[in-house]
């Protein structure tokens, strides 16, 4: 393994091209607040070699960066708590970090192998190509709430950005980055504009209380991890996706939670009978499979509850739907659990239809139950695996990441940095070809994922 160390070459402030002059400030919301005890977002993207010298590549990305933020003001300023506890984001153009490293012994070939990327462990090196490890999000009250590393590599070139979890959640991230790119591509204007208004539910009064000085993190960090991408082709998902959905053909009927059939001339009757068009997603049905076979690895006692717990954008659910490009978190937490006896015990349709049961029913009175018990006791995001038995499921394949071509390719590879990262911790990518394929990155304990990697039911998906 080639030695991670990174060379910091420049750090400067990038401020806004325009000044920020449409509101003051923006209030958090009731799924902003909870993330002010998570670390910031770390995502970048990999790029072939660019066409330009340094100089020029550096200035290009500054201009691009300072023409993106004219779009995001909020990402230019700092976190503001008022006297009555209400958290804002201040839009005073304070301007954000921007970091040039170099890392030349490192080439493409020894990030990204070109052969199978299961074999292989993420190198660590790719956690030195981002600032603000280990930094909470409340940590914006000081520091910028976003900080881009470009990071010179043998043959190519690294672009990482880091931006605070209470003031963007996947959604709005990865709109940032492709309007980044887009402003470094030469676009006159950006194709999707973000939307600031607040008049939402996630909008409220509370105060979430704060110990002075500000939240810690819910989870160590500090526990041996190994960390993999599994691929899975467009193919191998519709092959779960059919495997998932065999008892839902066209015309049938399949039961609930723990009922059982009744046969009556002939006909097999159900209660809480659901229609066939209730179809299991593809990305359920490998969510299920993860969950089957990351349980197995653990080796859990059948008795033990395990729980898969899922994150769900909110902009679609709720009545009347908010626009796509909302700029903020609007994101909500689904937690499913099993005995683990159950989960393991029954075909991969039975925690399949679980899980698809609870996106489902995740509507728009499911949203608004859920943010006035927030309301209710307001309290920050509880992240981390607490029982030894848990899976977090974050980020989306449906996010454009691949889209974030700077003028000379789209990326070679999508990666992350440390943070919020744990036992249990697992980001969906699209996977490059698009079409359906999906990247997982993995995060477990080594004797976890040694487990993982010997589950003949899940590899055989892998490729």
């Amino acid at each position: 393994m080639p030695t991670t160390a990174v060379h910091v070459v420049s750090k400067c402030t990038v401020y806004p091209e325009s000044k920020s002059a449409l509101f003051p400030s923006l209030k958090l919301s009731v799924s902003d607040l909870p993330m002010l005890s998570c670390q910031y977002i770390q995502k970048g993207v990999l790029l072939s070699q660019p066409p330009l010298d340094a100089a020029s590549l550096l200035s290009l990305l500054k201009l691009s960066l300072s023409k993106a933020l004219s779009h995001f003001p909020p990402l230019a300023g700092r976190l503001h708590t008022d006297p009555h506890g209400h958290v804002h984001i201040l839009c005073n153009d304070a301007g954000v970090d921007f970091v040039h490293a170099k890392a030349l012994h490192l080439s493409l070939p020894t990030l990204v192998p070109s052969d199978q990327l299961h074999l292989h462990d993420i190198p660590p090196c790719f956690r030195k190509f981002f600032q603000f490890d280990h930094t909470l999000s409340y940590a914006g009250h000081h520091k910028p709430l976003l900080a881009v590393q470009v990071t010179e590599l043998n043959g190519g070139l690294f672009i990482g950005c880091t931006m605070n979890h209470a003031v963007v959640d996947g959604t709005s991230f990865w709109n940032f980055f492709n309007a980044f790119a887009e402003a470094c591509k030469g676009a006159k204007r950006i194709s999707k504009s973000p939307n600031f208004c607040r008049e939402t539910v996630f909008t409220s009064p509370a105060v979430l209380q704060l110990p002075a000085g500000g939240p810690s993190a819910t989870f160590s960090g500090d526990e041996p991890l190994r960390e993999k991408i599994f691929h899975f082709s467009r193919e191998a998902v519709l092959q779960l996706k059919l495997r998932t959905n065999k008892t839902c053909k066209m015309g049938s009927w399949v039961a609930g939670d723990g009922e059982k059939g009744v046969r009556t001339n002939g006909k097999v009757t159900r209660k809480s009978l659901k229609p066939a068009t209730d179809e299991i997603s593809s990305f359920q049905s490998l969510c299920a499979q993860l969950w089957r076979s990351v349980t197995r690895a653990r080796n859990l006692d059948g008795n033990r509850r395990t729980t898969f717990r899922m994150a769900v954008n909110c902009r679609h659910r709720l009545e009347p739907r908010v626009d796509p490009l909302y700029f903020g978190n609007l994101i909500q937490s689904i937690p499913t659990v099993a005995c683990v006896e159950e989960l393991l015990g029954n075909d991969l349709s039975w925690g399949a239809d679980r899980l698809h049961r609870n996106v489902l029913a995740h509507d728009d009175s499911t949203v608004r139950r859920g943010v006035e018990e927030w309301e209710s006791n307001p309290r920050l995001f509880p992240l981390g695996n607490f029982d030894g038995a848990m899976i977090t499921m974050g980020s989306s394949p449906r996010f454009p990441m691949y889209d974030n071509d700077f003028g000379w390719g789209r990326p070679i590879a999508v990666r992350s940095g440390r943070a919020n990262k744990f036992d249990g911790k697992i980001s969906a990518f699209p996977g490059r070809e698009g079409n359906g394929s999906v990247d997982l990155e993995v995060v477990l304990a080594p004797e976890t994922m040694a487990g993982l990697e010997k589950d003949v039911e899940f590899m055989q998906y892998v490729s």
